[in-house]
């Protein structure tokens, strides 16, 4: 409830709202349970208590479904590991005592022992590891991912297939992105800001059909609070050559860009679960930054590809 009210200070969600909605809240914080934190316990059994919430909570509230949506902190890159490869590999270090797993990983493997479906929205690993996504075939699963789209590379999506249709040939894109609240303090962090940047770079090229010169910054301004502003400047080159340039600013709030999709995420996923659906999702992709299961980028082909799997199950994408 404390947090609603500054977003409604904020001007992120209408001032009466928080009043209206306050009981749920503190009946929703006062049935939130303990995360698992990394070192903190025994990983496997990590695994097992978050798995028994789950049912737990499916139970309480009497829920033929649940899918859980991964909305945390962004994590650094993690460096690859035999436990990441396969189950075998995994329960041999869990054995030895060991903590393979980075903590979201730990959420999507409890989600899969619940049979749960999963949606990864950071740039984090998750379910994107082999091993995981081996639960989730294994338990006949749907998930998706990853890092949720909802700014600068939205616009990117849209631009980017605009320059190459019309054989405009970009030399550069540059970006510097602005911004505080939590995910401001999270990407701070060197490593998690490499996760983000990775992520936000990995269509550009894709899309364009060759690789572009340009760095990318993501700095923390406080001051921003909720909102973010992203600044990108664009070169480029038309016909003879004759050099050109495209410069745009978007300032949004990032909460309120992003819980629609969450929304959306949940319903869909759900929708998978109801159809039997197992493995990732790709016609997901239309939600994402660095989507799995396809190489598609374009969001007009991520859009066409979504509505063909909602209406028919079978998703178009390369």
């Amino acid at each position: 409830a404390k947090r609603a009210e500054e977003l409604a200070a904020a001007g992120v969600v209408p001032h009466g709202l928080p009043a209206l909605v306050s009981a749920d809240l503190d009946a929703a914080s006062a049935r939130v349970r303990p995360g698992y934190v990394a070192g903190s316990e025994d990983q496997r059994a990590a695994v097992e208590r978050l798995a028994a919430d789950l049912r737990e909570f499916a139970e309480r509230e009497d829920l033929a479904r649940v899918v859980v949506v991964n909305v945390s902190s962004t994590e650094a890159p993690v460096d690859p590991q035999p436990a990441h490869e396969d189950r075998t590999a995994l329960e041999a270090a869990w054995d030895r005592g060991e903590s393979p797993l980075p903590a979201s990983s730990v959420y999507a493997a409890a989600a899969f022992a619940a049979g749960c479906a999963f949606v990864d929205f950071t740039p984090s690993a998750g379910a994107r590891l082999p091993v995981l996504a081996a639960m989730a075939a294994e338990a006949g699963l749907p998930w998706g991912g990853s890092d949720g789209k909802t700014g600068e590379t939205l616009l990117k999506s849209v631009l980017a297939p605009m320059f190459a249709m019309r054989a405009l040939q970009v030399r550069s894109w540059s970006g510097t992105n602005l911004l505080g609240g939590g995910d401001g303090a999270t990407l701070a962090s060197a490593d998690a800001r490499e996760s983000k940047a990775r992520s936000k770079a990995a269509g550009l090229g894709a899309m364009l059909g060759y690789p572009v010169e340009g760095p990318l910054h993501i700095d923390e301004v406080t001051d921003l609070g909720d909102w973010k502003t992203a600044w990108d400047l664009v070169t480029f080159a038309g016909f003879l050559g004759t050099r050109m340039t495209l410069q745009f600013t978007w300032q949004g709030c990032d909460s309120a860009l992003a819980a629609p999709l969450v929304i959306d995420l949940a319903r869909l996923l759900d929708l998978a679960l109801r159809r039997g659906e197992s493995g990732p999702v790709d016609a997901l992709g239309f939600f994402f930054k660095d989507p799995v299961g396809s190489d598609e980028h374009a969001l007009a082909a991520q859009h066409d590809a979504l509505r063909t799997w909602v209406r028919t199950g079978t998703a178009v994408t390369p």
